[in-house]
């Protein structure tokens, strides 16, 4: 593929390093001649440019480019370099990253984001992941925010513990993904049974994460599932 990313910081220069060793071409742009280091990222193109600008991502030619990932540390930038790659140069896929929290809500399909990342909410997630036994808690949000990724380490009390997996009736049309147990990975098999402090990931629609969590541990006194953002 071939991948402009606008901000060649710290991130953006990180994340050029990956895709360049996966194989895919990279174009770096930023507005700041102190961001251009080219020699910290052989084998990127770069560009001297305001990727907020109609113009610079004309020079970049966005029309041929697969993906467009605004990596900046400002969110404005982040939502306009985004919007201008999907609607003026209908780039495939964007992917934005949000600085903060309090922005989040913006980073859609209305503001030409496909994907966005957003750094403050995946520490969160990570950190419950690890400490939290009977809670749900979301991994990552897919594309227009209708699905997200969420796991749950099963409590020992769990009812559903011990029966068939075929045999369960996830709420809400969840889809049962994966299941961790003792460090190792493996698909769901239909004649498999869960056991106490399994960690199961689950692809499921926002408005059934609640009711998903109650089924899966009814024990657990808990309000909601979703982001305060979301209430």
């Amino acid at each position: 593929m071939r991948v402009a990313i606008a901000g060649a910081g710290n991130v953006g220069r990180s994340i050029a390093r990956e895709l360049l060793a996966n194989g895919h071409k990279v174009l770096l742009i930023d507005r700041d001649p102190r961001a251009i280091k080219p020699d910290s990222v052989p084998g990127a193109e770069w560009l001297l440019a305001d990727a907020c600008e109609v113009d610079s991502l004309e020079e970049a030619r966005l029309d041929r480019c697969d993906v467009a990932i605004a990596a900046t540390g400002d969110d404005k930038a982040n939502l306009v370099s985004s919007l201008l790659c999907k609607t003026e140069f209908a780039v495939p896929r964007t992917v934005a990253r949000v600085n903060h929290p309090s922005n989040e809500w913006m980073f859609d399909d209305v503001w030409g984001v496909d994907v966005s990342v957003s750094t403050p909410r995946l520490m969160s997630a990570l950190v419950e992941e690890a400490v939290t036994v009977g809670d749900l808690v979301r991994l990552f949000s897919f594309k227009g925010g209708k699905t997200n990724l969420v796991e749950m380490t099963l409590p020992s009390d769990s009812p559903i513990i011990g029966h068939r997996i075929d045999e369960l009736d996830f709420p809400g049309d969840a889809v049962l993904v994966a299941i961790i147990r003792d460090g190792n990975a493996a698909p769901p098999a239909s004649d498999g049974s869960l056991e106490g402090d399994d960690e199961l990931l689950f692809v499921a629609n926002p408005a059934h994460e609640l009711e998903l969590a109650h089924y899966l541990a009814p024990g657990v006194a808990r309000e909601r599932v979703t982001d305060d953002e979301d209430e």
